[in-house]
């Protein structure tokens, strides 16, 4: 059993799947809220149009940037550009929160998009477990990624699983066991 700092694994995961059902509505809204301060004062800094909506679903926050199909959000809307962003967002929720927060951003429909790929990554990856590959290993990506394909791998019945660390972590694809 692998430990952190002593804890076994699975007891540091099952806390932070509590400590996450235990926020509530208000506060992913709250966060919700910080979260889309910060981008709208970055938006006007940089003179970009944008306008924001706030969910809390799924234990998250979500905070959207959309505009007019002539806007120049799209700057904004790719795909390295939104992590960042996002992370940013979530670094200024922290600093007047005192808590990590797992706030989900989209800019422009990217998170859509990039559900897209990734469905389309996955539909390539199954169709080479058919032909009789014994694995497929994808390119590494964030761990939000990551459980969007496990979902889509779970879906065709097969079975995935997260390998490496760091900013190599990535999914390995096999058939079902």
């Amino acid at each position: 059993m692998d430990e952190t700092e002593g804890i076994p694994v699975e007891e540091t995961v099952s806390a932070k799947n509590d400590r996450d059902a235990d926020r509530s509505i208000e506060q992913l809204e709250a966060e919700g809220d910080i979260a889309a301060d910060y981008i709208e004062e970055l938006l006007d800094i940089t003179d970009l149009d944008g306008d924001i909506d706030i969910d809390a679903r799924d234990g998250r926050a979500y905070v959207s940037v959309n505009s007019s199909e002539d806007s120049n959000l799209r700057l904004l809307s790719r795909p390295d550009t939104v992590t960042a962003l996002q992370e940013l967002a979530r670094i200024a929720v922290q600093a007047k929160t005192g808590t990590f927060s797992r706030l989900i951003l989209d800019v422009g429909g990217s998170r859509e998009a990039r559900q897209a790929e990734l469905s389309r990554i996955v539909e390539r990856a199954a169709e080479r477990i058919e032909e009789g590959a014994s694995s497929v290993d994808l390119p590494p990506m964030s761990s939000y990624e990551r459980k969007l394909v496990h979902d889509l791998v779970a879906e065709k019945g097969l079975v995935s699983e997260s390998e490496g660390e760091g900013r190599d972590r990535h999914t390995v694809i096999t058939a079902s066991r």
